[in-house]
């Protein structure tokens, strides 16, 4: 719920006088705008009395075109942002002119020309420009990027062809057969022909870098093929295959289609198992079932209301159990769990289609008792045999739990919601309280949310499976801004009471200036303060300390022209700083090793720290794929530059899985560096079933040449080359048990166990780490993870957990740390809790702080001593894939320092392996053990690789979907993103050709209590919990932040109208809501109170605590948000096109085709008809269903119509019939209608 003010004023409109005579009320609030002007003039008011505001007024010219835009005094110093607009002799907008900051004009237009843009920014061509085609069409030939480097005729463009297909494409044409077994469409084996030509549109794609990209599209607008090219004779191709009704059926990888070809084009069931997406659906076109590469099938049971209410994977089918979710009447998960029943899908199905119970109703008595906890709802959908229940979610009203806690009357001095439905303001339609069992035990998380009577969530309390208890209370302002959040925590409920409080102070648009942390009653801390340019980016930013005029590091920020970051201080001249991080795309100094990259791919990077002293650089190439394939280590500065100490060589297959890793090491003697790995990787399908040690080095990758073996999920069951002999997996394919037994070199064994317990919802809460040496009693190290709050226990007389060493597989790369031995009685310690700029440790009473660089990975650790001077507790050096460099006994990487949270800051465990969340990875052989949970959003990709294989600008936050962690993008690996990407171009935008790239929409989620820090560990971040301001919408814009039309590979890929993070995803592996993973994931955003399955903390944190929150980043973003301004978070506010906006409305609901072969007078009359209510749809293109009228793809009438609306501009009118009109979308199959080939969306 909004609290904050928009007022929209109308000036001077000479095309058609529209005054309200509420805007009239408001003129003198206008300001001096300029009068004999067109305008729109609109404020968004950030605080009570009105002093902070967002105020934006927006130009027109005679023909009602945007001709500027300015965002009044939204600058740092209080200036105006102005964004021109242009237009070319034919009315199209070809040039988008970047914002320039100008002395206020007070609402007044500004006198800015692309030359003030170009003396401003520096540059020849302040501007990304468009090349159309020559034709009606006006179709994207090339597009240019701000900068001198990417102008237009730099040959750093990206362009686009249009064309048909030819016999030479040689383009696959799958054949198959459908039939029906128990309500199932199942389709058979393909057969391999090949397209006539002349058939298919082709649409290729160049990027900046001349890699292309080409796809393939048939007569229904369905891509059949996307073909990334690599040499003149080979091509990644992959095939998207569909039954009759238009459904996903078959994805074929790059890897499939070769081996495709070399059967002699013959499809074998292996290679569909092995390598390929396959999908059945049932008769109402629900999926049913679905089978990931590498991975047993998985199936889904639905209500009649259509939700999904079973899935079932073929681990759970062997066990004869499914998991099961349970709604209420308006759709809301209430309580989840596992019934055991041995029946087949269809059998469970038809159960489901009897029972006229469909949802769960909130009862006053426990309805059912299991895993004793009472469950206040009662048990009669499907299915009524309840085994276990996982978690249960209320909504209106708290439920009379003994363990409740005292209800808080006041927050911060203002009145909490309470839950007397009777009155004006209450908790109705809220979530209020949720319970979330432990998967090993039987021990629960309760959680509280409460909410202030603007129905903001200000509070909660979580009562942990230990019976401690995480409080946390914030104050708002007027605009929902976190200005003080109070964290009360206690592990046991017999523990002290920690108090952490951290205060929020911003500048008048709400950008982040100061962020002080306090623990108990010690002296406030100073974490950051911010500074930024006119651009609403970070410029620098002073860490640390008690008072403001004494930090403890200054951080300095730069960026080039398209707002990607290239420097975090400057590696060449520390200057007394502690660490300079410089990166270098289009500009490496060392081009004889590798060349300049224009399209966002990073050439060369160099880092100095001050401990070691030395400049360092990575010089980068990549393949045709945007894959790394060289990353050669220097030092530029040392008398022998080109060492190649830490070198990185790779070679791939078609599906992105490593075919063979080099990686070198410092010197064992003299001056040449030591070749340590030289691997060579086997695979079934996907699966790495071997690695081949050539090096025959022990340190590195450890061992080599045993056999690997999979669980029937796909899930790794062992690792005998690092001495793990069998790995235990739960439902959620979390790993959550290790056996690990090494040899010793002089002979014996050493045996060490690890065991993990989860929340059902993922949250990791314990690890616990036991040991035999080869002499010796067994030592147990247990650590707990509360709600961010880590605390270890260690008995045995072993080595505490924030000291070890000697367990992680490739210790080498780690500096021995010695001179902590813990007492042989065990106690429960207090380790530390993460701040927005590293820890506070409490066994030491002080805050460590970290330099991060643009992917997370924690470089520097520093912090004041007993004395007060600065010291580095910690410095880490990567090799690409992660894999802390390898430097013996001079390496000055501590594995249990402080924070073991090193590469991307995600935690190293005593495998070896770094814990992302959803899966363990191995920086060693740079890949996952378990397949990604979103596979299907990449499916060119193997589901088992890490960061698109291109480690230095993607990062896996989760270890679910990759992310454009330079770009702030989200990235689905071959997804399809905008042709235009970043151009920040406003003309109309669905003629935008469209293609694959790495590349994407964004977001960031960072874990309870900041533990990832922003962009997943990504460092210094600006933040604000307030929905698109000024500054956002305008830096947004800047980096070409409009509202995109992007694509994903997902299947019958569409094209879709973004308008925030991320777009509309398509894809077969849908939620009970017929929602994607990437749906779901915008649908939590969209939601700020309640994510089904979030940890509680994880939600306050997200909508409260504005340290922790949840990051937005759109995807034209630009510079990287971790680095970035704070505009940079927010996705652009600017318009988009009512053409654009009508075309993705049309499409969302199913009525829009391309549709030209009516005659033009026919289909404006069918317009008419359909405006004015009186279009009568009839035949198999139509027929009347509960008073509706169900269209078929086959109404071409209808459609042609709503594309003539959309192309003579009657907008109102289509808006109207698409959101208003008397039509809607459904299978006339349901209802016996027998329509041949209609695609059903």
């Amino acid at each position: 719920m909004k609290n904050n003010i928009n007022i929209l004023y109308t000036g001077k409109l000479k095309m058609k006088k529209c005054f309200s005579v509420f805007a009239l009320a408001l003129s003198l609030a206008a300001g001096a705008q300029t009068t004999t002007e067109n305008y729109v003039y609109s404020k968004v008011t950030l605080s009570e009395n009105g002093s902070k505001k967002s105020e934006t007024i927006q130009y027109f010219d005679g023909l009602g075109r945007p001709k500027q835009t300015i965002q009044v005094k939204s600058t740092p110093l209080g200036q105006d942002i102005v964004m021109p607009v242009t237009y070319d002799q034919l009315g199209r907008q070809t040039r988008s002119i970047l914002p320039v900051p100008m002395p206020t004009s007070n609402l007044g237009i500004q006198n800015v020309s692309e030359a003030t843009a170009n003396a401003y920014y520096g540059v020849p061509n302040a501007y990304s420009e468009q090349k159309l085609e020559a034709s009606p069409l006006a179709r994207v030939l090339e597009t240019a990027s701000p900068g001198a480097e990417w102008a237009m005729n730099s040959g750093h463009t990206r362009k686009a062809a249009y064309e048909i297909n030819k016999n030479s494409d040689k383009v696959k044409k799958f054949s198959f057969t459908n039939s029906w077994v128990s309500t199932i469409a199942v389709s058979s084996v393909p057969t391999v022909s090949f397209y006539n030509e002349k058939v298919l549109v082709k649409t290729s794609g160049t990027d900046e870098d001349g890699n292309k990209t080409i796809e393939f599209t048939n007569g229904l607008g369905q891509t059949v093929l996307v073909r990334k090219v690599i040499t003149a004779t080979e091509n990644a191709d992959t095939y998207y295959l569909y039954n009759d009704y238009g459904q996903l059926i078959y994805v074929i990888s790059p890897k499939a289609e070769a081996q495709i070809t070399s059967n002699n084009n013959v499809v074998t069931q292996q290679i569909l198992d092995d390598l390929c997406y396959q999908y059945k659906y049932d008769n109402k076109g629900r999926l049913a079932e679905k089978k990931i590469p590498g991975k047993g099938w998985e199936y889904m049971v639905y209500n009649k209301a259509d939700r999904l209410i079973l899935t079932q994977d073929t681990v759970l089918k062997e066990k004869g159990q499914w998991l099961f979710t349970k709604y209420d009447q308006f759709g809301r998960v209430v309580y989840t769990g596992i019934t055991n029943n041995a029946a087949s899908r269809a059998s469970m199905q038809n159960s489901a289609n009897v029972n006229t119970n469909l949802y769960e109703t909130r009862t006053a008595a426990a309805g059912l008792t299991i895993n004793s906890m009472p469950v206040y709802y009662t048990n009669l959908s499907t299915p009524t045999g309840v085994t276990q229940i996982l978690s249960v979610n209320y909504y209106d009203t708290y439920p009379e739990y003994s363990f409740n806690p005292a209800f808080p009357s006041t927050i911060f001095g203002k009145p909490v919601l309470t839950d007397n439905l009777t009155g004006n303001l209450s908790t109705r339609a809220l979530p209020v309280m949720s319970l979330v069992k432990n998967i090993e035990d039987d021990s629960w998380t309760k959680s509280y949310s409460y909410y202030d009577t603007k129905g903001r969530p200000v509070g909660g309390y979580s009562i942990n499976h230990l019976g401690g208890y995480t409080r946390t209370e914030s104050e708002l302002d007027f605009a929902g801004v976190p200005l003080q959040v109070k964290t009360y925590h206690k592990r046991l409920n017999t523990d002290m009471e920690r108090v952490i409080t951290e205060v929020f102070t911003y500048d008048n648009q709400n950008r982040l200036l100061t962020h002080t942390h306090q623990v108990d009653s010690n002296t406030p801390e100073i974490l950051n303060q911010n500074k930024y340019n006119e651009l609403s980016q970070l410029q620098s930013k002073k860490v640390g300390g008690t008072s403001a005029a004494s930090p403890l590091q200054v951080v300095d920020y730069t960026y080039n022209i398209r707002g990607w970051i290239t420097k975090i201080n400057d590696p060449a001249n520390l200057n007394g700083k502690l660490f300079g991080y410089e990166i270098k795309y289009q500009n490496p100094v060392y081009t004889n090793i590798a060349a300049g990259k224009f399209n966002g791919n990073i050439a060369e990077i160099d880092w100095k720290n001050s401990s070691e002293d030395v400049l360092k650089r990575y010089s980068y190439s990549y393949d045709v794929l945007n894959r790394l394939k060289d990353a050669i280590y220097t030092e530029p500065n040392a008398t022998n530059p080109y060492n190649n100490n830490y070198n990185e060589n790779l070679t791939y297959d078609l599906n992105g899985n490593i075919a063979t890793l080099k990686r070198n090491a410092f010197p064992v003697s003299g001056n040449t560096s030591t070749l340590v790995d030289d691997l060579t990787y086997q695979y079934t399908g996907n699966r790495l079933t071997k690695v081949t040690e050539n090096a025959l080095n022990d340190t590195g990758y450890e061992g080599g040449n045993n056999p690997i073996t999979y669980d029937l999920n796909g899930n790794m069951k062992d690792m005998l080359d690092k001495g793990i002999q069998s790995i235990g997996y739960n439902y959620l394919n979390l790993s959550d048990n290790y056996t690990i037994q090494q040899t010793v070199p002089l002979g014996g064994t050493f045996s060490s166990t690890i065991n993990y317990l989860y929340r059902a919802d993922g949250s990791k809460l314990r690890k616990t780490f036991s040991t035999t040496p080869l002499r010796g009693s067994t030592s147990t190290t247990v650590t707990d993870y509360l709600d961010g709050f880590q605390y270890s226990y260690s008995e045995g007389g072993g080595i505490c957990i924030t000291c070890r060493t000697e367990n992680a597989y490739e210790q080498q790369a780690y500096k021995g740390i010695s001179g902590i031995i813990l007492p042989g009685e065990g106690i429960w310690k207090l380790d530390f809790v993460p701040t927005a700029e590293g820890v506070y440790s409490f066994t030491e009473n002080r805050y460590i702080y970290q330099y991060r660089d643009h992917l997370g990975n924690t470089r520097i650790s520093f912090a004041k001593n007993s004395e007060g001077a600065l010291e580095v507790t910690d410095t880490n050096n990567y090799y690409p894939f992660g894999l802390n460099h390898i430097s013996g006994m001079f390496s000055t990487s501590g594995f249990g320092s402080y924070y073991s949270y090193k590469y991307n800051g995600k935690e190293l465990q005593e495998t070896g392996m770094f814990d992302y969340g959803a899966r363990m990875y191995m920086p060693d052989l740079g890949r996952w053990g378990v397949i990604d949970p979103l596979a299907e959003a990449s499916r060119r990709f193997t589901p088992y690789h890490y960061g698109n294989n291109n480690p230095i600008r993607f990062i896996d936050p989760d270890g679910r979907l990759t992310v454009d962690n330079l770009q702030g993008g989200y990235s689905t690996g071959s997804a399809v993103a905008d042709f235009m990407y970043r151009t920040g171009l406003s003309s109309d935008e669905r003629n935008m050709p469209l293609f694959y790239r790495n590349e994407g929409g964004a977001m960031i989620r960072t874990e309870a209590l900041g533990n990832e820090g922003q962009g997943g560990g990504s460092g210094p971040t600006p933040r604000s919990s307030t929905g698109p301001g000024v500054i956002e919408r305008f830096i947004s814009w800047l980096f070409g932040g409009k509202k995109k039309v992007v694509r994903l590979e997902v299947g019958q890929v569409e094209r879709v109208q973004q308008t925030a993070l991320f777009g509309l995803i398509r894809n077969a592996n849908v939620n009970a809501n017929g929602e994607s993973p990437l749906e779901q994931y915008r649908t939590w955003r969209d939601n700020p109170s309640y994510h089904a399955g979030e940890s509680w903390l994880d939600r306050f944190a997200r909508n409260v605590n504005s340290s922790h929150m949840e990051i937005l980043q759109d995807e034209g973003s630009g510079g990287g948000l971790m680095f970035g301004g704070y505009g940079k978070t927010i996705a652009a506010a600017e318009e988009v096109s009512m053409t654009s906006k009508i075309a993705a409305e049309a499409e969302a609901n199913g009525i829009l085709s391309t549709q030209r072969g009516i005659n033009p007078a026919k289909v404006a009359e069918y317009f008419e008809q359909m405006s004015n209510g009186t279009y009568k749809p009839t035949g198999g293109a139509g027929y009347i269903y509960e008073g509706k009228y169900i269209l078929t793809d086959g109404n071409h009438r209808m459609n042609a119509a709503i594309q003539h609306g959309i192309e003579s501009g009657n907008f109102k009118y289509v808006e109207e019939i698409i959101n208003k009109g008397n039509f809607i979308r459904r299978n006339p199959l349901i209802d016996n209608y027998k329509v041949y080939k209609l695609p059903v969306k």
